[in-house]
């Protein structure tokens, strides 16, 4: 049995890439399964989507919800296959991903997971499309001068991501001035985002409150590990707590790196699997606490040399 102390992270929308989960699909049984049953589940071809794209339908934000959920629960099914039912001391996940991290954590079944995903991706992509949103990167900043800037500029901030990382979302005219006056906050580099809309921010009130009466419905259990949730950044157990904090997040702040840092110093963790596409969130563990271990697993080569 492993003595690491091993965390599950989960990406969020933007990680998607066309193909991804074939490869794991065609070798492993396991995740071809997974996503046999969510095109079940959703009575459409998610798995087509994901495999042969094309890049605009996948980054749909009704379909890019679901299939990183999926892939992300695809992965895990074949590191559990492959290294047996090891203990995990916590976890996480960026926006989305932390819906898939309760799947992982037994809050609700795939089923109930998945049906809760379509709808909250859904649901954010009428708001994008009933909004002008955008959504901008702060580079090389501290959080406070960000925070200074959004309020001048009547912007929220999205996502604090690492140190010197920073997103503000909102309208997309007060988004492009705070980009044009960031030079003058002492902010290194501003970048607007390739966003479908303003994410987490004060434009999604409408997803917020259909995704709240969807939740109220939902059955949940208390996870198996804890789960550190985006907007308070440390772990939920109670079912109220749960449904408050998956709400809360479409429309507020993801503190990811205080996220990362509750699993470290917190939960103990000393392990992070990244599971689901690409490596975006060892990125950002890197920058959070250099020198973390973390694996990121979405394809079959990944799992060379992967032991707990």
């Amino acid at each position: 049995m492993t003595t690491r102390k091993i965390a599950l992270i989960f990406p969020g929308q933007g990680a998607q890439a066309v193909g991804m989960g074939k490869e794991l699909a065609a070798e492993f049984p396991v995740a071809a399964d997974v996503f046999r049953q969510a095109d079940e589940i959703l009575g459409w071809p998610l798995s087509k989507f994901c495999w042969e794209g094309p890049a605009e339908e996948l980054t749909k934000t009704s379909i890019c919800q679901p299939a990183l959920f999926v892939h992300g629960l695809a992965a895990l099914a074949v590191v559990r296959e492959k290294l047996g039912d090891f203990p995990v001391a916590g976890g996480a996940g960026l926006s989305l991903g932390e819906f898939t991290a309760h799947a992982a954590a037994g809050t609700f079944d795939f089923a109930t997971g998945l049906r809760l995903v379509a709808q909250r991706g859904q649901f954010m992509q009428e708001a994008c499309e009933a909004t002008q949103g955008a959504m901008a990167a702060m580079i090389g900043v501290d959080e406070n001068v960000v925070r200074d800037l959004a309020a001048a500029t009547d912007v929220d901030v999205a996502n604090i991501n690492s140190p010197g990382q920073i997103v503000i979302s909102g309208e997309a005219g007060k988004v492009s001035l705070a980009v044009g006056m960031a030079k003058d906050y002492g902010i290194r580099k501003a970048v607007e985002l390739k966003v479908a809309g303003a994410f987490h921010s004060r434009l999604m009130q409408p997803a917020y409150e259909r995704l709240g009466e969807v939740l109220l419905q939902t059955p949940l259990h208390e996870p198996r590990f804890p789960v550190v949730c985006n907007v308070d950044a440390k772990p939920v157990r109670t079912a109220d707590d749960i449904r408050r904090s998956l709400a809360d997040q479409v429309t507020g702040s993801v503190r990811w790196a205080e996220c990362v840092t509750c699993l470290l110093d917190h939960e103990g963790c000393d392990t992070f699997l990244e599971l689901g596409p690409g490596t975006t969130l060892a990125g950002m563990i890197a920058r959070i606490r250099p020198g973390t271990e973390v694996r990121s697993i979405g394809a079959p080569a990944d799992l060379d040399g992967l032991v707990l």
